[in-house]
């Protein structure tokens, strides 16, 4: 950890190393975003590490090491500050049991200081996030959307926030997905918003109290951060998340540089930073403003924390408490797999997975003696990998955190090629409305415009592929989030009929078909879904 502390004493001697730098002011800013209930270390597939994976100490993240790699960030920072760029909420057992309290409990312990809403912390409607903006001890922040006619929220988030940080104020403002409302369960009463606009009333509200230093906590993703620092006036620093973004200037699998460089319509360059996701990385970024506010110097680094970094005891030994009533149910071992199944982000919202292929299938095989022809799932919902080897109730759940049902219903052929087509509108964006499907195949290009890059359907009738046929009815599987219209799935909210949404759990349908032969599974991919250059 020596880089890690040495940066910020270097910063802080260049500061003071020439004279027109009295008057210059150095926040080291420490950020994670889109830790998904991982309270626990994980493995390399993002799932809780368990077995020689520990042994070996190949164990990333958890809140006990980020507790110790804080307090050696903190101890060598100039002006540090904590922050959280959204989505706390789901993706382990610690949420399915505990909702928000392990998370708020978590993020107490370890100091943070402002945090952004992110979508998924609307999973469990209003309430559930109430409940932990009332239990943690620092602001939640929410700029563009309308909590007015929500009681539970209403007096509960705000939109930005003005901290002190050694005599200087620090303009903290926190925005959502302008598309909460299909990625997550709200309710109908909040209304979202383009967050450029809300960004730009809010930026001039602090301004004119004479906050001359803004960060922003963004759960927009880094493309749109990206537009957002270009348009909107004022801004000095962007903390994003939700795209899951690794940001580095020495890892060749970044998607841009730490931080990455927007110039704004004020003429000033805003550092954007990101840190991954799931506690693997915590980001630093040492920023360093001259006297009149603007932006002088932006540099740091993602720090992984792995193996070399331990983990805190007396926060481990809490964590262990929390996980003993887990333990029954995540280790009951459901079937074995003979390779790894790809579950990963990257191949999920692009292309044809191996976890997609897997999670499609065994929703078709449940419901295929009802006259269910098609299997369509979002790839946003599948947030892990599994190891070779035994496959735990525990691995699953990883998988599949969202406690999602089968859904079932009628479709005619035109509508779901224009739910394909929603479903392959914002790859680029890494959305998670990619399909994975069973029972169908088709062929998209990401180099035709949104709407149109769907450009064959050919879906399996008595042994044969033939194309769809647009005017069919057709039998469909999904899941009731995605029926219901999340991800952007209108079609199957507006235009299916003899709908029933409250079939098993997703993650029950996955291990019953998992254990069912009792065979080990073996992961492919058959070229059902095909990207045409």
């Amino acid at each position: 950890m020596k880089h890690l502390l040495g940066s910020a004493a270097a910063m802080a001697l260049l500061a003071f190393g020439t004279n027109a730098a009295f008057a210059d002011y150095t926040l080291t800013i420490l950020h994670t975003n889109d830790f998904h209930s991982r309270v626990e270390p994980i493995n390399k597939y993002d799932s809780t590490c368990e077995g020689e994976d520990v042994t070996e100490n190949k164990c990333f993240g958890g809140s006990a090491r980020l507790f110790t790699a804080l307090k050696a960030a903190k101890g060598g920072a100039e002006n540090p500050i904590l922050l959280d760029g959204g989505d706390q909420f789901q993706g382990t057992l610690f949420y399915t049991r505990y909702k928000g309290k392990a998370a708020a409990e978590m993020m107490n312990a370890l100091g943070y200081e402002a945090m952004t809403v992110g979508n998924h912390e609307f999973d469990d409607g209003p309430k559930v996030l109430r409940d932990f903006i009332k239990a943690v001890e620092f602001p939640v922040l929410l700029a563009n959307a309308d909590v007015s006619k929500e009681p539970e929220l209403a007096e509960a988030v705000k939109p930005s926030v003005v901290v002190e940080k050694n005599g200087e104020k620090i303009g903290l403002l926190g925005v959502a997905p302008a598309d909460t409302g299909e990625l997550s369960s709200p309710g109908k009463s909040i209304t979202f918003s383009d967050p450029v606009e809300a960004l730009k009333r809010e930026v001039k509200t602090l301004t004119d109290q004479g906050v001359d230093k803004i960060v922003l906590l963004s759960h927009s993703g880094y493309r749109e951060d990206q537009r957002i620092a270009a348009e909107v006036p004022g801004l000095d620093v962007i903390v994003g998340g939700h795209s899951h973004s690794l940001l580095s200037n020495t890892d060749d699998k970044a998607e841009g540089p730490y931080p990455t460089m927007v110039k704004g319509p004020d003429g000033h360059d805003v550092p954007i930073v990101q840190a991954y996701a799931y506690g693997k990385y915590l980001g630093e970024l040492m920023v360093t403003f001259d006297d009149a506010g603007v932006v002088k110097s932006a540099s740091g680094q993602p720090l992984i924390l792995d193996g070399q970094i331990t983990e805190d005891s007396k926060l481990a030994k809490r964590v262990a408490e929390l996980a003993k009533p887990l333990e029954e149910i995540r280790k009951k071992v459901v079937a074995e797999t003979t390779a790894p199944i790809d579950g990963s982000r990257d191949s999920c919202r692009a292309g044809e997975c191996e976890m997609g292929d897997l999670v499609a299938d065994a929703m078709l095989d449940r419901v295929k003696d009802q006259g269910v022809a098609i299997a369509i799932t979002n790839g946003g919902g599948l947030r892990a990998s599994i190891d070779a080897g035994p496959i735990t109730m525990g691995e699953v759940l990883s998988v599949l955190p969202f406690q999602n049902t089968l859904a079932t219903f009628k479709l005619k052929g035109a509508d779901i090629k224009a739910a394909l087509e929603n479903g392959v509108s914002q790859v680029e964006d890494g959305a998670g409305r990619f399909p994975q499907v069973a029972g169908l195949q088709f062929t998209w290009s990401r180099s035709a415009k949104p709407g149109e890059r769907i450009s064959e359907v050919m879906v399996e009738q008595d042994d044969e592929t033939v194309p769809i046929d647009p005017d069919e009815t057709y039998l469909v599987v999904s899941n009731n989030y995605m029926r219901t219209g999340g991800d952007g799935y209108t079609a199957f909210a507006e235009k299916a009929t003899d709908a029933y949404d409250f079939g098993p759990g997703l993650d029950e349908v996955l291990a019953d078909y998992l254990a069912r032969d009792n065979i080990p599974y073996e992961p492919y991919t058959d070229g059902r879904i095909t990207e045409a250059h």
